[in-house]
């Protein structure tokens, strides 16, 4: 049986979660050639209200579409931890950002806190830039696909404008994480 990697974006609508999700499912499968699908969920508020991105990567065949046993979570608000961080394996991860999720889930995995959105306003100036910190952060933590095939991935879907900016927002997340788990 191939290897299923499941993975969970969740924040408020409007934060580009669902982007984040789309690009590592496009990191995984476009740039490394591996299976991965991409799902979305998102309240009817089209902005506010919690939203949720699942990415599915496999080095086979993926016969279900939908997260069941998540390996890796991230939570962006509160309000997304609580309706999302919910079905993560044992031994799992969870990304937290360590300004909005002061409330942290009892559970068998493994907490990493990193200010996420902090890190994007602060040190880039920027908080459009969120989406691809967390993007860095989560591949830094899971490792399901190689840092330069999400910096790839990133950059193939950008402005040529915004490639810097989205470089530095992908690289300072990777990097918070490693810093974090170090």
């Amino acid at each position: 049986m191939a290897e299923r990697y499941e993975i969970r974006f969740s924040g408020a609508g409007g934060q580009g979660l669902i982007t984040a999700g789309i690009i590592l499912a496009e990191a995984a499968s476009i740039v490394e050639g591996k299976s991965a699908v991409q799902s979305q969920s998102y309240g009817p508020e089209a902005r506010g209200g919690a939203s949720k991105s699942e990415v599915i990567i496999s080095d086979g065949p993926i016969d279900y579409p939908k997260a069941t046993i998540v390996d890796a979570c991230l939570a962006m608000t509160q309000v997304a931890c609580d309706k999302y961080a919910n079905g993560i394996k044992p031994g799992g991860l969870l990304l937290l950002d360590e300004d909005f999720v002061p409330n942290v889930p009892e559970g068998d995995f493994k907490v990493v806190r990193v200010p996420i959105m902090r890190t994007a306003q602060e040190e880039i100036g920027r908080a459009i830039v969120a989406n691809v910190v967390a993007l860095g952060a989560m591949i830094a933590l899971t490792g399901v696909v190689a840092k330069e095939s999400g910096l790839k991935a990133v950059l193939s879907r950008v402005p040529e404008a915004f490639k810097d900016l989205n470089e530095k927002a992908y690289n300072l997340g990777f990097e918070k994480v490693k810093a974090a788990m170090a």
